[in-house]
């Protein structure tokens, strides 16, 4: 993999670049100046998310098809320069093994499933060395995990998928996440995956070549208005249950907000003017539960998310979750899924 000067201009580049990273369309954006050719680099984990991963890198090429000039160049990376399969069981080749970078380049970190310890130690090191040499360092869906383990997260804004905070913020109590779609902090750039990494991608074109073009690459992604990074990853809770009551949406966020306390249901009915009966009632003649059961699911969910992506052990992710006892855990687990919670499919790590 040849690296060039952080200063080529697309007028530079070889015919063979220009064939690879400049692909043929229809639509036309007009960039008029000459431009320097930007650096991305992709690490591949095992079980990353290739929904992720292409929301990421689309926008990237649909820029150089639109302008016919080659803005920006990828380049895929595994740590053994092998094939990466993804979580759909999709293998990805990649163009090579852990390399040298150039200023101005920017590194993903794609990562997915069991994505806590899905970098080995070398990886990790590397990625060090990319930053303490001030590259753009991102992480994409799960990446937040081997950025914090890098040690690159303290003091940043940082966000990963919604699904895999509860047992982030177990692993790393003193970084706190945000739930934005995505988040720009001086050299270090993550998203919570899905389609972020358009949103994402798209602030950064916008950034180096104006709103102009930026909005004509979402367009052609059939993204629509292009999002900012304060938006949210999750729906609301109402919408999500599709519940337009506005006093049970209330309670039901202060129950997502609270599961791991000890949450008392008649003084929760109390705080939101209601007492204990109109509250089961609200509950079950609107999501046909009770305010106790649907605060047991909540916990369970939890609890599965820590049981498939920590090293935690039953008791503390009982604790964690509110429940009383290991055994407690286990019942309302089962009620819940139909099996006792196994720590055999566990993320074993990887080696160094």
């Amino acid at each position: 993999m040849m690296l060039r000067d952080a200063t080529t201009t697309d007028t530079q580049l070889s015919e063979a670049d220009r064939d690879r990273f400049v692909s043929k369309g229809a639509a036309f954006f007009s960039l008029g100046q000459p431009a320097a050719t930007r650096d991305f680099y992709f690490m591949m984990l095992p079980k990353m998310t290739m929904l992720a991963f292409s929301a990421a890198v689309e926008p990237l090429r649909i820029a150089n098809q639109l302008t016919g000039k080659c803005l920006y160049r990828w380049y895929l990376l595994s740590e053994d320069a092998l094939p990466v399969r993804c979580s759909n069981a999709v293998s990805i080749v990649v163009d090579g093994g852990l390399t040298e970078t150039k200023s101005g380049d920017t590194v993903f970190v794609c990562s997915g499933v069991d994505g806590y310890l899905a970098a080995s130690q070398r990886t990790i090191s590397w990625l060090r060395d990319q930053a303490r040499h001030g590259r753009t360092i991102g992480g994409v869906c799960t990446g937040a995990f081997t950025l914090a383990r890098a040690g690159l997260l303290q003091d940043k804004r940082f966000t990963l998928h919604w699904e895999n905070q509860p047992a982030f913020e177990e692993i790393f109590p003193d970084l706190p996440i945000t739930n934005q779609i995505y988040c720009r902090d001086g050299q270090i750039i993550t998203c919570g995956g899905g389609d972020a990494g358009i949103d994402l991608l798209v602030s950064l074109i916008e950034e180096n070549h104006g709103t102009g073009l930026a909005t004509k690459v979402a367009e052609m992604c059939l993204h629509g208005i292009p999002r900012g990074e304060g938006n949210k990853q999750r729906l609301s809770i109402a919408a999500e249950l599709g519940v337009r009551h506005p006093k049970l949406s209330a309670i039901l966020n202060d129950m997502r907000a609270g599961f791991a306390g000890d949450i008392d249901v008649e003084h929760l009915a109390a705080r939101h003017g209601l007492s204990r009966r109109q509250m089961e009632r609200l509950f079950h003649d609107r999501l046909k539960t009770s305010p106790a059961a649907r605060l047991r699911d909540i916990r369970v969910d939890q609890a599965h998310s820590l049981i498939s992506e920590t090293d935690m052990s039953l008791m503390e992710i009982a604790v964690a979750c509110g429940f009383q006892s290991q055994a407690a855990l286990r019942k309302a687990y089962r009620q819940r899924f139909g099996v006792v919670p196994s720590f055999k499919m566990r993320q074993q790590p990887n080696k160094p």
